[in-house]
This record gives C-alpha cells, structure tokens and sequence, in this order.
C-alpha cells in the first residue's frame, strides 16, 4: 500500500445517520482532490497505473455511482483496464494490507454499520457466506441503541469509549436466531423498553448510569458475535480466526477475539484501524489479487446498490 487517503464526512451527524443526497453530493466534491492527493503520497503519475480500480457496491446507489463513472473516465482516459470490486470481499482482504497476514483457508467475521457476516475465505478470490445478519447489523445496533442514549451520529465509538469506564451491570437478551445467523433487531427492542421503564422510575437515570448502559449493550453485542464465530470454528475445525470491518475497530470485541483465540487455541487477525473502515487500500488490496488472475471488467459496468456476494 502506497497511500490510502480517506475524505471523512462529517455533516451526516446533523442528522442523525447518513443522508444518502448529501453523500453522493460531497463524494462529487472530493474524488478528484482524493485522488490527486493519493498519487502525490504515492509518488507515482497517472501514466504509471496499469489499472484502476473501483467500489462497484453493495451501497449507496448516489455515491457508487460517483466512483463508478469517475473510475471508467479515468481507464478510458489512460487506456489501463478497469476492475470491479465486492466492497465485503475488500473488508476481507483489508488482512493483506500488512503483516501479519492469515493464511487459507480462514474465517472472517465482517462486521460493519450495514453488515455482518461470518464468511470461510477459501482463497482470495473464493469465499462463501455462512451466516449473516437477518435484520440489523451489529454496527446499526450500536448505532441505533446509542441514539436511544442521546449520543450523537456514529454512536459506536462513543459506547466504546463510555463501555470502558463501565461495568456490565445489565442484562439484555440475545439474538436466539439458530446456527450462525445473526439478529439484533429485539436488543434494539429490549434497550428501548429498558430505557422507558427506567427514566420513568428516574429522569436522569440515563445520566448518571451511561458508562454501564454501554458496557452493558457492549457487551451483549460482543457475545453474540463470539458465540457465533466460535460456532463456525467448531463446525469447520479452521484455526485461524478474523475480524474486519468499522465494527473491529471497537476495543471490546478485539479483546474478546483474542481471548477467544488463547482459550480455543486460535490464531487471531484484526486489520490496523485504518483499514478497518471504509478504505482505498482494501479495495487495491483486492484489485491485486483480480488483476494477477485477469479478472477485469468493461465500460459497460455500472454500480450495484445491493451486490450478490
């Protein structure tokens, strides 16, 4: 990895959550400047590409759509082939940015604001989902119980912080979904009542008991998702273990990965925090492995809000 330049947009948090008009708008304002920063920090020029590659989806329909027509202007323009990218694929491979990187085959457990998945990565380019969420998302369930709280959009890093200064005083349910799909939809639910009766019985109970609300919610969602990886490893006898995604950046999951790991006797991986999140490199990390197999696409692409895995 060269360079991996990241435009973070800030506005969203006005509302809450992200506004997909607003993000397809600072997506035109901010690709060419990207870009040119991100050959700058390579110390490469345009002539020296030999490929360009994309996001082709799952996501936001307005802003792939940016980087979908930005991309093949610029391979036309360069006259370079041009190769499409499964944003979860790239949140798997995100592992071979750096060292230490797993070997095949491995389980990863993608975990973002809009997906989790526990996939077998056979090879770089052969994965298969074997569980996935059936609702929300882990890191909407962060999201949306932090809300609950009061916090401000995105909520996940703000329970970490607060979960760290707090102890799990709290019991909140599960997800009883069986084998290794997820649900997160009645944690939202319990939070919610949970809140209502307590604030009811006193007002600044929210307040005055924030670091262990989030512990609590914290850690129920770390649970969950180790209960099911562990499940995956006992079904497939794969040792080495993986996590990526925004959500693997949180501190008590990448905790319980590795106390996993030394209980279970498992290798454990968790990309560096910038390659955890939404990145270049992780897509050109991706584009490699496409374009040593010749795996290209043609002018005719276009983005794909929602993307078979």
């Amino acid at each position: 990895v060269h360079s991996n330049v990241v435009s973070t947009q800030t506005a969203h948090a006005l509302y809450g959550g992200v506004v997909p008009e607003l993000a397809s708008r600072e997506h035109q304002l901010h690709i060419v400047p990207v870009v040119d920063t991100a050959l700058k920090e390579a110390g490469i020029s345009k002539k020296e590409l030999q490929a360009i590659a994309f996001t082709r989806g799952p996501g936001l329909l307005g802003s792939l759509i940016v980087g979908v027509t930005f991309a093949k202007s610029l391979a036309l323009s360069l006259d370079i082939p041009l190769i499409d990218v499964h944003h979860m694929h790239a949140h798997v491979l995100a592992h071979f940015a750096k060292d230490p990187k797993p070997k095949f085959p491995f389980l990863c457990m993608t975990v973002s604001g809009g997906h989790t998945q526990i996939i077998k990565v056979n090879s770089a380019l052969d994965m298969e989902v074997m569980g996935e969420t059936l609702d929300d998302a882990a890191g909407e369930a962060f999201d949306k119980t932090g809300k609950m709280l009061g916090l401000p959009y995105p909520a996940g890093p703000l329970i970490d912080q607060y979960a760290q200064k707090g102890k799990t005083k709290y019991k909140f349910p599960k997800s009883q979904v069986k084998g290794l799909d997820f649900s997160f939809s009645g944690l939202k639910t319990a939070v919610m009542y949970f809140l209502k009766r307590e604030t009811n019985a006193n007002p600044q109970f929210i307040q005055e008991e924030m670091p262990h609300i989030c512990a609590s919610i914290q850690s129920t969602i770390v649970e969950t998702l180790l209960e099911k990886l562990s499940m995956a490893v006992e079904s497939t006898g794969i040792k080495q273990i993986a996590i990526a995604g925004g959500v693997a950046a949180n501190s008590g999951l990448r905790d319980g990965l590795f106390e996993m790991a030394t209980e279970q006797k498992l290798e454990a991986f968790i990309p560096e925090f910038e390659y955890c999140r939404d990145n270049a490199a992780m897509i050109g990390i991706t584009a490699h492995f496409k374009y040593l197999e010749n795996k290209f696409c043609g002018q005719d692409v276009s983005a794909e809000a929602r993307m078979p895995f």
